[in-house]
């Protein structure tokens, strides 16, 4: 019976125990034994326990018997932590009826805090307030319940104070989710509607996606139809979590579970599709589905030449469980064979990179990170350009538009002017300011994508000492004045350091990166000039002095003409050594350009 089904999510900010609090939560319930508790259960990957954030969504399904003596069904949807996610956040929230806002009593609201919570209103979800860590000595659980009244409207005394370590008070959270969060409504027998909120790869069983079902019903023998993908398919198996999949005859209106689909894609099976029936298929899909699309891209190439097949398997791999990981084979001419791969942002990309290096156990060189470009060209034709490289000749070129995003810093208000300082210089533009609660500050600037994929995040962590968070999302593509900053070693073009950068930037970023370079690349046996040209002329220039062997010393005393005979044949000889020797360049190299710094 659909009024004893309870749906909800948690959503927090990074580190303020959402998984702990999930844990508690199936340990009170029974839903796992003491004997398999672990600590973050629902985090499956090493990566998740590792870095504290949950980078999957997962469901599970508990039974929890209230004081009223009644037995409810509750079905938590975990959602991912980072901003990189936000879509699949955003799908998960769709999926319930109700949100435990989680704050840490010791940091207070946080960015993605609030970002998650507007989400969560967006899509007119019941809101629990729940303060969290209370047992810690630095808590300060009376002032954030004061911002978390002020923001919400509820009433400080009513906001529920917990320790999910320790276990304190979160039956008082059960209860809370029972009383305050509405039942799902949908009938069984209307024509199927049901949300796809995550998926996963399963070698026997194919693509298993995690729904929620809003009307109508799901058997075993039904023949199911993806909406937005067009696909038909008769299901392996269906089920719930409970927490690992518990198979099924039925699902119906208001149930979160699985289905198995035997597709072998994770790309056929998206993040927001709906799920009909062929037979008698729903009018309209469930809103906002839309595809995902990668914002950052990087070059990944083997180190060892002979790996490049190990790569592409690791990648083929990678996404079946990941379909907003996007590559295409390129070709670069330091680097030689490797792929142009595309990721939701920095982080997406970090966990992609330490997942090829332990799990497919590969040396790999990524390039420094780039973001998709709009050049409009004099045949009138918009091309995406997603790798430096590729950017046409100046003349080709109309105009060049790059990403930008909308971001949301928080903070207290002392380091105001540091945050200040740090988005203008990155060509941030400054929108609006608001105060959501005593001594914190939110401002909203307009930024370059270009400018915070890199090390942003972690200078606006080192200027405000830890305490300001950010969140972003994608705003439009803008037309700027920008051209291709090209890195010469030893007379070529290296690709792969190649970048695209505002002009009026060029100068400085280009004496930078040759600076640089200059004390990564090691000493050869002859000169090797680093240059770095932009719009069409050499910029700066530096020079890497060669290994020079003292051809004088065997010459004591005697003509001048025997050592100018000698120092000639070395002269020769480097000569004809620089026409064929070639020039190792490090992978820190690679990175370099990452790390300049803004004089």
């Amino acid at each position: 019976m659909s009024d004893s089904i309870r749906n909800f999510c948690i959503i927090a900010h990074v580190d303020h125990g959402k998984s702990t609090l999930a844990d508690r939560m199936l340990q009170m319930t029974g839903t796992i034994s003491d004997r398999e508790m672990t600590e973050q259960v629902l985090d499956t990957m090493d990566l998740e326990r590792e870095k504290g954030v949950t980078i999957k969504a997962s469901a599970v399904r508990m039974s929890y018997t209230a004081k009223n003596g009644r037995v409810y069904e509750l079905n938590l949807i975990d959602t991912p932590g980072h901003v990189d996610f936000n879509y699949e956040v955003s799908r998960a929230l769709l999926a319930c009826e109700g949100a435990l806002l989680v704050v840490d009593a010791t940091q207070g609201i946080e960015a993605q805090t609030l970002a998650n919570l507007y989400m969560a209103l967006d899509a007119d979800l019941v809101i629990v307030p729940v303060i969290n860590k209370i047992d810690l000595i630095s808590a300060r659980p009376d002032e954030v319940a004061q911002d978390i009244s002020s923001l919400l409207g509820t009433s400080p005394e009513k906001i529920i104070r917990i320790s999910a370590k320790d276990g304190t008070n979160v039956d008082q959270v059960l209860e809370s989710i029972v009383c305050d969060v509405p039942p799902p409504i949908g009938e069984d027998d209307a024509p199927l509607q049901a949300l796809i909120f995550d998926s996963h790869y399963d070698a026997y069983k194919g693509v298993v996606a995690y729904l929620r079902v809003f009307a109508g019903s799901i058997h075993l023998s039904d023949t199911l139809r993806l909406m937005a993908a067009g696909v038909d398919l008769k299901p392996v198996e269906i089920g719930v979590f409970a927490p690992d999949m518990h198979p099924m005859e039925i699902l119906t209106a208001g149930d979160v579970g699985y289905v198995a689909t035997g597709l072998k894609t994770v790309s056929e099976c998206r993040v927001g599709d709906t799920f009909t029936h062929a037979a008698q298929p729903a009018e309209a899909p469930l809103p906002g589905y839309r595809k995902v699309k990668p914002m950052v891209f990087a070059g990944v190439y083997p180190v060892e030449g002979e790996d490049y097949g190990n790569l592409k398997d690791a990648l083929e791999k990678l996404q079946l469980n990941d379909a907003s990981l996007v590559y295409s084979p390129e070709t670069s001419q330091a680097l030689n064979f490797g792929f142009r791969c595309g990721f939701l942002g920095l982080f997406h990309m970090e966990i992609i990179q330490e997942r090829l290096e332990r799990e497919y156990d590969l040396d790999i060189v990524v390039t420094a990170p780039s973001v998709e470009y709009e050049v409009l060209v004099r045949s009138g034709e918009t091309l995406q350009i997603s790798s430096p490289a590729k950017l046409p000749d100046e003349a080709e070129i109309l105009e060049v538009r790059e990403p930008w995003m909308k971001i949301q810093i928080i903070s207290p208000t002392e380091y105001y002017g540091t945050i200040m300082d740090l988005a203008t210089r990155r060509r941030g533009i400054f929108r609006e300011q608001d105060f959501p609660a005593p001594n914190r500050v939110q401002l909203s600037f307009d930024i370059p994508l270009s400018e915070i994929i890199v090390d942003f995040f972690d200078e606006l962590k080192s200027r405000t000492r830890g305490y300001a968070s950010m969140d972003y999302q994608f705003a439009e593509y803008r037309r700027d004045d920008l051209v291709k900053l090209e890195v010469l070693v030893n007379g070529e073009s290296v690709d792969a350091l190649a970048a695209i950068v505002h002009r009026q930037d060029a100068y400085h970023k280009g004496q930078a990166l040759v600076t640089k370079l200059k004390s990564i690349i090691p000493r050869q046996l002859f000169d090797v000039p680093i240059q770095a040209s932009a719009a069409g002329r050499v910029i700066s220039r530096a020079t890497v002095k060669a290994v020079r062997k003292d051809v004088l010393a065997k010459c004591y005393g005697g003509d001048i003409t025997r050592k100018k005979k000698l120092l000639e044949k070395q002269k020769r000889g480097k000569k004809r050594m620089k026409m064929v020797g070639s020039v190792e360049i490090p992978q820190e190299a690679f990175m370099a350009i990452l790390r300049l710094e803004e004089e």
